[in-house]
């Protein structure tokens, strides 16, 4: 099989008794069962599937998004979306309403489209804590939460020109049936339902930062918020959802191997085509080939100097022979995001500057990530993590004092964040707050020496990263993104592997054409 072989689970391809399909260029098919194998056709991402495939007669109701019925390859029934049933959303509004004092209103709005151009919008993304509470991951809405009432949506009324140009989107029915609200009303009609209320409500709570004038212009909003009655929900739904549940820690562990796989692969490519929008765009396809909706944010690809500016997302240069490629990425899968850095020299081998510095970043990396359990807080591995770093850069000579100021040139940043929804999850929980089981957070140790600081030259513009997805289990931790190499052997051994193997495939074909 080639290096671009995938794997899919649960494939149907015409024998209802086939469960493990693999394909790849080959075009081999393998039942994991029967040892099945089909031969003699060859399939490319472009392929034509029809023979292969079954197909839904029975019509569905369109709700704007994936369900059971016209997805079944992504959800099962039950599912509001893929890997998360109808039950555990109710459970997560069961729990908020727990959480906030009594007779409190909540409300959530869905998250703002973006605009490009006048005619052109952005990828929309839902914002976290609605899609967390209501499943829904189309914009235009409103939900509310009380006792009272339970779960209501407002829902964007239907516009059959919008229709038109973009497709069906839930309406009301949809919040009742699939969603599985209490109440559901066109939005239109919030400004004359809502008022009522949040006048019964003793309490309101609502998400700051996709507030909506919508619902804060109107009249009843306004008086609450004089009294002092309007607070910020993320309190709550960030602490619901910092510990993770079953379900979505499978969905995490997926997007996490998603991310390895891809970035794998790229770290494959990088010495044939050094060049940092290359390497973006592989990664970026490897990880939609393999299932990913989208990138958890824009690929950091740093070569060489570039790799020392923390968050570069220019990804405009080429890589020069013996410099080193820092990639931070990350995907999102049915929600869940991963975040992953390796940093590696494309060439094949590292100069001994470059290895002195790898392998002290490295060591942090391990010894943070054993120090990972219940019990533990983020900052006291930040604080750890600085300790070592300090140390080996002043026994390097990079660093000439203890001076906190000079080390915090060279390391601005925290050892890790919380992961989840967002990238940065769970912003309101403290990085001082005692790790539980469930909790899934980053390390991440590095170094950034510009080409300005004042050390030896050979360290000057080197940039050096290595991340890691932890879970935190009853018993410590449990590495996500574990099968992405950051041993130096394992990474020399790999690109000199691929360059080898690249030649041998070239030179193969010079002998055959």
């Amino acid at each position: 099989m080639g290096v671009f072989s995938l794997v899919r689970e649960e494939m149907v391809v015409g024998w209802s008794n086939v469960r493990h399909v693999q394909f790849g260029y080959g075009g081999t098919f393998i039942d994991s069962e029967r040892k099945l194998s089909v031969v003699s056709q060859v399939f490319s991402p472009w392929h034509d599937f029809t023979g292969f495939s079954t197909y839904a007669t029975e019509r569905y109701v369109d709700v704007g998004q994936p369900t059971s019925l016209s997805h079944p390859q992504l959800l099962v029934e039950g599912e509001i979306t893929p890997g998360i049933t109808c039950d555990e959303y109710i459970s997560r509004r069961k729990r908020l309403l727990e959480l906030l004092p009594e007779k409190s209103l909540a409300i959530i709005a869905a998250a703002p489209v973006k605009m490009m151009t006048d005619v052109v919008p952005y990828p929309f993304r839902q914002d976290a804590d609605y899609l967390y509470i209501t499943g829904c991951s189309q914009p235009g809405g409103v939900a509310v939460l009380s006792e009272e009432c339970g779960l209501c949506m407002f829902m964007p009324d239907p516009d059959p020109h919008d229709v038109v140009w973009q497709g069906q989107v839930a309406g009301v029915e949809a919040a009742l049936d699939f969603f599985k609200a209490e109440k559901a009303f066109p939005l239109s009609k919030m400004h004359k339902i809502l008022p009522e209320m949040i006048g019964r409500a003793s309490r309101l709570f609502h998400n700051v930062k996709t507030a909506l004038p919508s619902y804060m212009e109107l009249e009843a909003f306004r008086r609450a918020s004089l009294n002092n009655k309007v607070k910020d929900l993320s309190h709550y739904t960030h602490e619901m959802r910092w510990i993770k549940s079953l379900s979505e820690l499978k969905l995490m562990r997926e997007s996490a191997s998603i991310a390895c796989q891809s970035l794998l692969q790229t770290m494959l490519l990088s010495r044939t085509f050094p060049e940092e929008s290359k390497l973006s765009a592989k990664v970026e396809y490897e990880c939609k080939m393999r299932g990913a909706q989208r990138m958890a944010f824009h690929p950091v690809v740093g070569g060489g100097a570039n790799g020392s500016v923390i968050h570069y997302s220019r990804n405009d240069q080429k890589v020069r022979a013996g410099e080193l490629v820092l990639m931070d990425i990350g995907c999102e899968f049915h929600g869940y995001l991963s975040d992953l850095t390796r940093t590696w020299p494309p060439c094949g081998s590292f100069s001994s500057a470059q290895e002195i510095l790898y392998s002290l970043i490295l060591e942090t990396n391990k010894e943070c990530v054993k120090l990972c359990k219940p019990g533990v807080s983020i900052q006291q591995i930040h604080n750890y993590s600085v300790q070592m770093i300090r140390r080996g850069l002043k026994e390097i000579g990079i660093l000439k004092d203890e001076n906190g100021c000079s080390y915090h040139q060279l390391n601005p940043t925290s050892v890790g964040h919380y992961l989840g929804m967002d990238v940065h999850d769970s912003a309101m929980i403290s990085n001082n707050r005692l790790l539980q089981p469930g909790v899934v957070i980053t390390i991440e140790p590095g170094v950034y020496i510009p080409i300005s600081y004042d050390a030896p030259d050979r360290f000057r513009g080197i940039g050096i990263r290595i991340e890691d997805e932890v879970l935190i289990t009853e018993t410590g931790y449990e590495v996500l993104t574990g099968s992405m190499p950051k041993e130096i052997p394992h990474i020399k051994s790999l690109l000199n592997f691929a360059s080898s193997t690249a030649t041998e495939a070239s030179d193969l074909r010079a002998a055959f054409s």
